[in-house]
């Protein structure tokens, strides 16, 4: 039996712009989950929460938040997109991969690694609430200086408006494994 050769991984194109400077450090990150992790163990004793993490961004910090929570917790995850490859909001919410996981009567808490607007979260806290759990709070571990905070229970930093890469965080998929979190100087030519 014959195979064909193998064909080079297509390289997706590295988006313009360049890795600026940390502006939170990997101890900070590190200390800052910690805390909310001890803040939520605390929150809920006997009522072991499910995580639901935005995909694809808050994957890191939400393994690293459950592994800080000293409780027994669930994950399940959603994909929304309100950017595509843009980095640019469309302004319109689109699910596109929903929960595995029956939330009524769940104690929910929705994990977000960024709100920019507040937008995608006012969305998803609408669209959770309305499945009926038994409690729900969101918890993000970046919130915009100008963004909707009404209902965010835990959250990590305040950052401001500028294009951030690493924990997580990327522009046009790259990035984010950096273990900080960075400006991204994007090449407006």
């Amino acid at each position: 039996m014959s195979l064909a050769p193998e064909q080079p991984a297509a390289q997706m194109p590295k988006p313009p712009g360049s890795v600026g400077r940390a502006i939170i450090t990997p101890e900070e990150l590190r200390a800052r989950v910690e805390a909310i992790g001890a803040e939520i163990t605390a929150d809920y004793q006997g009522r072991p929460p499910l995580l639901v993490g935005v995909l694809k961004g808050a994957f890191v910090f939400m393994s690293d938040l459950a592994r800080a929570i000293d409780l027994p917790v669930e994950i399940d995850f959603m994909a929304v997109s309100s950017y595509g490859l843009s980095t640019e909001s469309s302004g319109v919410v689109r699910i596109i991969k929903d929960l595995d996981t029956d939330v009524r009567d769940r104690h929910v808490v929705l994990v977000e690694d960024i709100v920019d607007s507040g937008l995608t979260t006012d969305y998803l806290a609408e669209l959770l609430k309305a499945r009926r759990p038994a409690s729900f709070e969101m918890c993000a571990l970046l919130v915009r200086e100008d963004a909707r905070t009404e209902g965010i229970r835990y959250v990590g930093f305040s950052v401001p408006a500028d294009w951030l890469v690493g924990y997580g965080l990327d522009v046009g998929e790259r990035y984010r494994e950096l273990p900080s979190v960075h400006l991204f100087d994007r090449d407006d030519a």
